[in-house]
């Protein structure tokens, strides 16, 4: 039985465009070694691939995991997060839900870099909702919300708690019209 969190193939690869978006405004905070840096880079590609139309879903799926091991290598947190962004991106193939992860990895990322600034969490989620088109924020609507399913990444574990909770939890409210900035996110970088 599929999730609730996967959404269609057509879903999937409408919403990895937004995903990767989100992910590459950070990219740049992610140092590495070379072997590490090529695996984030050939996520990149194969995201940008995916939402375009090419590629299968199986073979994105097979490959999801890739970039988040080189996460592990990055040389800074807000670059882990930065990496872990991309990672979330490229396992939309996988499963929908993770754009959600990829834009909360992305919002931790300039937390970390910016804590002298917490506003600066506030102008990326901004940044995020402006940057979904019609069709990518009917298919994230299709998502249930957070700690609502326990059958994808939207259950009650990492994504629901901390700066990655309280992201998705905006992103989710303010897409369905009921919500506002959480005051909680502000200069909280878990």
């Amino acid at each position: 039985m599929t999730s609730v969190q996967t959404l269609s193939e057509t879903d999937r690869r409408a919403i990895a465009r937004w995903a990767l978006a989100c992910a590459e405004r950070v990219l740049p905070l992610f140092e590495a070694d070379a072997a590490a840096e090529e695996a984030i880079r050939d996520a990149v590609d194969r995201t940008r691939a995916y939402s375009a139309g090419a590629g299968s879903s199986a073979e994105e799926i097979r490959k999801r995991l890739i970039a988040g091991r080189a996460a592990n290598a990055a040389s800074t947190p807000a670059g882990t997060a930065a990496a872990r962004s991309v990672a979330q991106a490229a396992a939309v193939a996988h499963m929908g839900a993770h754009a959600l992860g990829a834009a909360a990895y992305a919002v931790k990322a300039v937390s970390l870099t910016d804590a002298a600034t917490p506003e600066r969490v506030q102008e990326e989620i901004d940044w995020q909702l402006a940057e979904m088109t019609d069709a990518e924020r009917a298919a994230l609507r299709l998502l249930p919300q957070l700690g609502s399913d326990a059958s994808g990444p939207l259950g009650e574990g990492l994504f629901a708690r901390g700066i990655l909770g309280d992201t998705i939890r905006q992103l989710q409210d303010r897409m369905a019209g009921t919500g506002r900035p959480v005051a909680s996110i502000e200069g909280e970088p878990r």
